[in-house]
């Protein structure tokens, strides 16, 4: 396989978007899974993104991500036609898909995707609506200007509700207040799939714990060989321990331990700072 770049597309600042040659991975994914890659680099980490876009017959993969380390920047600097070392997937476990209709009722669904979270997003709202559910999606972002995909979310999507910290975009505000909103109707959702930063994803599982709506969330951890032997991706659920990368990456959010889960998530700090210098990639 060629792992080719086919398409690049820079979104924002410092987010991306990269169309790979990856024929055997665009015929067997499924919502909610991710990749592993690594670029060129003798020194290359291994990078999990979330496949946010397939297309089977064209034998394509999307992948979109934020350059915040060296690895990822790294990743930005390659150019359309240029190869990609490793791109191992799909991994993970597929989102749990069901239709939620009853007679006389058609189930509803409500992805919340916070920046980058609307990657996964994207997916999961459209195996939820060819399931036969309608679905909401939240989408939020600091500006204007760094909201993403929105014209794949509306396509995907029967409602669109998207908030911006400045107000310079949809409402102002942050996406658990119009969260909770559809949370107090009498017709509650069914099922609320959130994926984002994890401060985002923790007040967003705690939104809807009082009305007692299913919310599952898609977690971004540290993750190395994506197989669950090196622990890195280990996170609290239930007070059981999980492997993020083989027993998600979705979870109950009302059982995640985001506390510990934040904390984890600073583990290789000083890793990363010696990376960058030693890349030459920063300042």
């Amino acid at each position: 396989m060629s792992n080719k770049i086919l398409v690049k597309t820079q979104l924002s600042a410092n987010v991306w978007r990269m169309r790979l040659d990856a024929p055997l991975i665009a015929k067997e994914r499924k919502a909610g899974q991710f990749v592993i890659l690594r670029t060129t680099c003798e020194w290359a980490e291994r990078i999990p993104l979330t496949i946010a876009d397939a297309d089977p017959e064209a034998g394509t993969i999307d992948i979109i991500f934020q350059t915040v380390g060296a690895s990822t920047k790294e990743l930005s600097l390659l150019n359309e036609g240029e190869e990609i070392a490793d791109v191992v997937g799909p991994l993970g476990k597929p989102t749990d898909i069901k239709d939620y209709s009853t007679p006389g009722r058609k189930g509803w669904v409500v992805v919340v995707g916070g920046g980058i979270g609307v990657a996964p997003s994207h997916p999961i709202a459209q195996a939820f609506r060819q399931a036969g559910n309608r679905v909401t999606a939240i989408m939020g972002a600091r500006t204007k200007e760094l909201v993403i995909m929105e014209d794949e979310m509306r396509k995907a999507c029967n409602d669109v509700i998207i908030v911006t910290d400045d107000g310079s975009y949809g409402r102002k505000g942050l996406v658990t207040e119009p969260l909770k909103e559809l949370c107090e109707g009498e017709d509650k959702p069914d099922e609320v799939v959130v994926a984002g930063p994890p401060v985002m994803m923790k007040f967003a599982s705690l939104a809807t714990k009082p009305y007692g709506v299913k919310t599952i969330v898609s977690l971004n951890s540290i993750m190395i060989d994506g197989t669950g032997m090196c622990g890195g991706c280990r996170v609290t659920v239930g007070g059981k321990t999980k492997f993020v990368c083989v027993d998600g990456p979705e979870f109950d959010a009302h059982e995640v331990d985001f506390d510990n889960f934040i904390k984890r998530l600073s583990t290789f700090k000083a890793e990363e700072a010696a990376h960058k210098c030693r890349s030459g990639l920063f300042g």
